[in-house]
């Protein structure tokens, strides 16, 4: 008779950026249909992973769109795609704050590169100095620095740090057995 399936296994960063996600009130479900996608009511769809670029990963999604609830504040917590357009640049300084958020984020923990935005907006993200909040001149960095306000209230705190804490233990155990071309190994 075969053995019963009690079980299942569930990539580690995963289950760290999921449990965080479900720390904020935000359910994840996971679709082909979309890239990311927030309905307003709680509920966050990513794309499946043959649908993603071979340097994303599920924690990293997870975390940008955290990023676009806090820079965007409370009120777009109600609003799908916080209440963001992305088929046109009217919106491209919020993506800008979220961008720098991010950054500032994960620079305590080492995980910038790590947890790099995804597609054609990375070149913004590389390019952004050593301390990405401090930048008066791009209208993102104001924005940007409201929402690192919020991520240190809760509910945000400590659950951004505490995800983020894990991520970079994650990171400095299986880098030294990941490849050379692995994103483990920055």
């Amino acid at each position: 008779m075969p053995r019963k399936i009690t079980h299942r296994y569930t990539d580690p960063l995963d289950l760290v950026w999921l449990d965080t996600a479900r720390r904020l009130g935000i359910t994840i479900q996971r679709s082909q249909s979309v890239f990311a996608s927030w309905d307003g009511q709680g509920v966050l769809t990513l794309s499946t992973p043959e649908n993603l670029d071979p340097d994303d990963s599920l924690a990293q999604l997870i975390f940008h769109e955290i990023c676009h609830a806090l820079v965007e504040g409370p009120e777009a917590m109600k609003q799908a795609d916080w209440g963001l357009e992305n088929q046109d640049a009217s919106d491209l300084v919020r993506e800008h704050a979220c961008h720098r958020l991010q950054a500032a984020l994960a620079d305590p923990y080492d995980l910038r590169m790590f947890l790099a935005v995804t597609t054609d907006h990375r070149n913004y993200y590389d390019n952004l100095g050593a301390l990405p909040l401090a930048d008066c001149s791009d209208p993102a960095a104001v924005l940007a620095r409201a929402g690192w306000l919020r991520s240190q209230e809760p509910p945000y705190s400590p659950a951004i740090q505490e995800a983020l804490a894990a991520t970079a233990d994650l990171l400095e155990i299986t880098r030294p057995f990941a490849s050379q071309d692995s994103l483990w190994r920055l």
